[in-house]
């Protein structure tokens, strides 16, 4: 296979430090000492693909978008190009892609988010090229990415077809302020296997009940990190507190310790004994990884997990899922969990 691989590598720094995203916010994602996600993310896949498909050629970018990373591995590599400046942008994006077409790749394989997404989707537009995302981004709308960067790699082993697929992008500034409108941006070719995600979808439930019932049983002492999503919103709307429909909020008896909050902010929040909330995002399952970075690994070891969802939306994902940077968590947090469902009933879920 020849494979192109590029790789963006801003993508998703803005997440862990609370900025929902880093399109024009690179400088304050480092200010508020950000560091980059994409490039392990973008190894992971590459050993994978070596073990996977070992005769892959993978043709890629100049530093930093992917020469370095491909050299790591035990693969044939061929460096096309380099970005125009010090920071890359989508128009180098473009012109990796640009260059892949040119030297007749099979897929193209980048590391990002939706909006990398879109800028290879445009590449490829003349193209019957098909394309395949590793996510890295904070907001993971569009269906044409891999569930983890192992996962594309099994993909690109296994697929022997391709269909089309969404490419969805939202605006950031209106998703930091809480309004969620994802955009059609393209429809393009991806290899096809069960390790894909799909487009993201809107739940529907009695999450009124849900809410109540959990208000119910928390507990004085307890330490609550609040995720995002309107099913754990209606939770934060029975405390009492507005809280920040796109964000995490830590609340502990009766007080809101810190409000949309990043990974250090939450960390510094955390007590004795601690419990994440949070809901799988609609037609991905998603619980971890899409949206809630800020729920870092580091967070996570540190605390219960609880999750709430309505029986519609439960019903149509079948299984839960989770990405969390840290593989070895991932394994850990695999297998059956309880999920709220209604006041006082649970289900019980895979996390896949």
């Amino acid at each position: 296979m020849r494979l192109g691989f590029v790789v963006n590598p801003i993508a998703g720094m803005g997440g862990r430090v609370g900025l929902k995203g880093t399109d024009e916010k690179v400088a304050e994602a480092r200010a508020r000492g950000a560091t980059p996600r994409a490039p392990d993310r973008a190894r992971r896949a590459l050993s994978a693909i070596a073990t996977r498909l070992p005769e892959t050629t993978v043709l890629t970018w100049g530093e930093p978008m992917g020469a370095s990373l491909a050299a790591e591995v035990d693969l044939v590599s061929e460096v096309l190009g380099s970005p125009e400046g010090e920071e890359t942008t989508a128009a180098d994006t473009r012109a990796a892609v640009a260059a892949f077409v040119d030297a007749d790749v099979d897929v193209v394989c980048f590391v990002g988010g939706d909006g990398t997404a879109a800028d290879v989707a445009e590449a490829l537009s003349d193209t019957d090229v098909p394309m395949l995302g590793v996510p890295a981004g904070v907001k993971v709308y569009s269906s044409v990415f891999a569930v983890s960067p192992e996962d594309a790699a099994e993909v690109l082993a296994s697929f022997e077809r391709t269909e089309r697929r969404e490419v969805l992008d939202i605006d950031e500034d209106a998703y930091r302020e809480g309004s969620v409108d994802p955009e059609l941006r393209a429809v393009v070719q991806v290899p096809i296997g069960e390790q894909l995600q799909s487009s993201k979808q809107t739940g529907s439930g009695n999450v009124e009940s849900i809410a109540a019932g959990f208000v119910e049983e928390m507990e004085p002492g307890v330490t609550y990190v609040l995720g995002p999503g309107s099913t754990v919103g209606a939770i934060k709307d029975a405390l009492g507190f507005e809280g920040s429909p796109l964000g995490v909020d830590v609340w502990r008896d009766g007080a809101v310790l810190a409000r949309d909050a990043s990974e250090s902010a939450i960390l510094d929040a955390l007590g004795d004994r601690n419990v994440v909330v949070v809901s799988p995002i609609g037609g991905q399952g998603f619980i971890l990884g899409r949206g809630n970075p800020q729920l870092s690994p580091a967070v996570v070891r540190q605390c219960e997990l609880e999750v709430v969802a309505s029986r519609t939306k439960l019903d149509d994902i079948g299984r839960l899922r989770v990405d969390t940077d840290d593989p070895e968590l991932d394994a850990e947090l695999r297998g059956w969990t309880r999920v709220r469902v209604g006041r006082f009933e649970h289900r019980l879920m895979e996390v896949a």
